[in-house]
C-alpha cells in the first residue's frame, strides 16, 4: 500500500481481500475509485448513489444522461434489476458470462424508475478482483473507462494517477497486464442481439452462441 497526498494507490496483488474490503467501504460511502477489470481500468462507484454518479460525470466531463456499464456478480443478482425477454435470452447470458461482454437489457419497472431509463448495460466480469468485490456488494458496480470524454482510455496506473489523483479517492492497480481493450457491447433489449461496440470478443461468436441457445 502506497499513501499519496492525493489519491491512495493500492496494489491488489499484495492483498486482494484487503483491497476488496477497502473498495467496498469507498463504494458504500459514495466516493469514486479506479480499479482494474477484465478489459481496461474503470472508474467505480455506486450507481444508486446520485451524487457518486454525478462525480464520475464531472470527472469524465460527460453528459449526465449517458448511461454507464455496470458489473454484477451473478445472474441471480442481475434478475433483481431486469426483465428477461425469454428463456433463450437467459440461456444466452449464462453461456457468455463471465467474460468481457457487456449487454444492454430491459430494466424492471422498479429499477427503471430509480435510474430514469428503460435499459442499462450489465456484465459479469472475468476478473478475480471484480468478482470478489461484486460478490461482496451483491449489487451493481459502475464500470466506465478512465478518461475524459472523447479521449482514449488510460491503461497505465501511473498515468491515471497523474491525471486523476486529485479527483478520486483511491486507485486500485495491478502489475498484471489486462486486455487493454473495451468490452464487446451488445443490445439484447429486443428479440435478437445487436452490436453496439466491437471489443475483445467477436460479435459473430456471440451470434453463434445465441443461435445455439
Amino acid at each position: 500500500m502506497i499513501m499519496t497526498k492525493n489519491a491512495e494507490m493500492i496494489n491488489i496483488d499484495e492483498n486482494i481481500d484487503l483491497a476488496v474490503q477497502k473498495a467496498k467501504k469507498i463504494f458504500l460511502e459514495g466516493s469514486v475509485f479506479v480499479y482494474p477489470t477484465d478489459t481496461i481500468y474503470g472508474f467505480g462507484a455506486n450507481p444508486l448513489n446520485e451524487e457518486a454518479v454525478k462525480r464520475i460525470d464531472g470527472i469524465k466531463h460527460r453528459e449526465n444522461d449517458k448511461p454507464y456499464i455496470m458489473l454484477i456478480n451473478s445472474i441471480e443478482t442481475l434478475l433483481k434489476y431486469i426483465d428477461i425477454k425469454s428463456e433463450k435470452h437467459l440461456d444466452f447470458l449464462l453461456s457468455i458470462w463471465p467474460n468481457p461482454f457487456s449487454v444492454v437489457l430491459s430494466l424492471n419497472s422498479k429499477t427503471s424508475k430509480i435510474f430514469g431509463v428503460e435499459t442499462a448495460a450489465f456484465r459479469i466480469p472475468n476478473h478475480r478482483f471484480c468478482v470478489k468485490l461484486t460478490s461482496e456488494l451483491a449489487m451493481p458496480l459502475i464500470s466506465t473507462s478512465v478518461n475524459r470524454s472523447n479521449q482514449p482510455p488510460i491503461v497505465e496506473s501511473s498515468v491515471i494517477y497523474e491525471e486523476f489523483s486529485s479527483e478520486i479517492h483511491t486507485i486500485f492497480y495491478t502489475g498484471k497486464k489486462s486486455f487493454y481493450s473495451a468490452s464487446t457491447l451488445i443490445d439484447l433489449s429486443g428479440s435478437v442481439p445487436i452490436l453496439l461496440r466491437s471489443g475483445k470478443i467477436k460479435f459473430e461468436d456471440l451470434l453463434d452462441k445465441f443461435q445455439k441457445c
